[in-house]
């Protein structure tokens, strides 16, 4: 399944996709979330828990220009050309 194939899913396909599928990398906190990485397909994903509702919110594919890169770039290393593939 291509990523833009996946985007057009239901929140509830993208969960259950990501969990059969996919490969949990790491969480973060991040204002009111647990922001969850997940890599599928060759490409990373950032899983939106809101801890304080019991729910997942949104899933979005993850932005190397995010300021949540910082929280990342702590505790593992993502490959240069993941990093240079969204910049294309």
């Amino acid at each position: 399944m291509g990523i833009s194939n996946f985007l057009e899913l239901s929140l509830n396909e993208k969960i259950k996709n990501l969990f059969v599928h996919g490969t949990f990398v790491i969480d973060i906190r991040y204002y009111g979330y647990k922001v969850n990485l997940y890599l599928l397909a060759n490409h990373y994903f950032e899983v939106f828990y809101n801890h304080k509702l019991d729910k997942i919110e949104k899933i979005e594919p993850l932005n190397y220009e995010s300021s949540r890169m910082k929280f990342y770039a702590d505790q593992i290393q993502i490959p240069v050309s993941y990093v240079l593939k969204s910049e294309n």
